[in-house]
């Protein structure tokens, strides 16, 4: 008698802030498939294939030494996740990361020669806006202008900051799946638009499910993704947001779990009611930045047969609550 390997089927590689969370809670819900727990991050993105089976890089970011305690390295502890996956259906796992980053791409070319791809892209603007409200809303970026921390990302790659505050790099999608496609038949990636997510959710996650060999039909609904509350620039943000950074890096000496409790009455008190709504990009901002994607969209645009020349426009297109509230409007 034949066993499975313990080892996923399909991967869900990228981008981070363009909808993998959304789409991965999507996917959870279909019967044919087994997915790593959407409810805690470590094992919804285990980064396995970040790791070259060695412990993670010591980054010296906020925030990243806690992180670091999360990702799953060893082999063993990977293979343990989908070895619970009931008799014939599809394992996967969802590391937005794996896209950006060289090693993974490598990894999975050789480790998994049969696995499926699902690369979600999302205007590298607004992605990498999303990025920087991200971690300013939980209390780890301590740069309240977004341009700003865009143009630090040089210096705090030199520093040894993680992978997530790479603001420009996670977005130059040519770049990545150029190696990408070098390395697997692009027959086994699926490139989606994040748009597509948003604004055709049925005929996208049918879309999914015809390129995984999995029922089509079955899903009908994109869950809202992880958003975080905006948080307004003052005192309290200043201080609070301090005190996460603070307790962060002591949290790095405690279980993953633990610092999670106890940061909560903090995060609390920096999200306030959530009533703030979050800024929109202004046209003289996002103009400032696309310049550093233009090539890159260009190069994206031959390899995928697709036009993004949308994302070189100047105007904000929200985020996935907005754009949902828009097109249920």
């Amino acid at each position: 008698m034949s066993t499975r390997r313990p080892q996923p089927d399909f991967l869900v590689v990228g981008a981070p802030k363009a909808g993998t969370t959304a789409l991965h809670a999507a996917l959870a819900r279909h019967p044919q498939v087994h997915l790593t727990s959407p409810d805690a991050p470590y094992l919804k993105e285990p980064k396995y294939f970040l790791c070259d089976d060695a412990p993670p890089p010591a980054y010296r970011g906020p925030g990243d030494a806690h992180s670091r305690q999360e990702w799953v390295w060893r082999r063993a502890d990977y293979e343990a996740m989908f070895a619970s996956a009931p008799p014939g259906t599809l394992r996967g796992e969802s590391t937005p990361f794996y896209l950006w980053s060289p090693t993974a791409r490598r990894r999975i070319a050789d480790e998994l020669p049969h696995a499926r791809l699902v690369v979600v892209v999302r205007d590298p603007v607004d992605r990498a806006y999303s990025n920087w409200m991200h971690l300013w809303s939980d209390g780890l970026e301590p740069d309240a202008d977004f341009v700003s921390a865009f143009g630090r990302e040089d210096e705090r790659v030199a520093a040894g900051w993680a992978p997530f505050w790479r603001y420009r790099d996670l977005g130059l999608y040519g770049q990545q799946l150029r190696d990408l496609y070098d390395r697997v038949d692009p027959d086994r990636v699926l490139v989606l638009r994040y748009g597509e997510l948003v604004d055709e959710p049925v005929r996208t996650l049918d879309r999914v499910a015809r390129f995984l060999c999995i029922d089509e039909g079955v899903l009908d609904e994109v869950p809202r993704d992880n958003a975080r509350p905006f948080v307004a620039p003052g005192p309290r943000s200043a201080v609070l947001g301090r005190a996460v950074r603070v307790g962060a890096g002591l949290g790095a000496h405690l279980p993953p779990e633990v610092w999670r409790r106890a940061s909560r009455p903090l995060l609390a008190g920096l999200h306030g009611d959530g009533s703030t709504p979050r800024p929109r990009l202004r046209p003289d901002q996002r103009e400032r930045l696309v310049e550093a994607f233009d090539a890159d969209i260009t190069l994206l645009e031959q390899l995928t047969g697709t036009d993004f020349g949308h994302w070189r426009s100047s105007a904000d297109r929200g985020s996935f609550a907005q754009r949902q509230a828009a097109r249920t409007a």
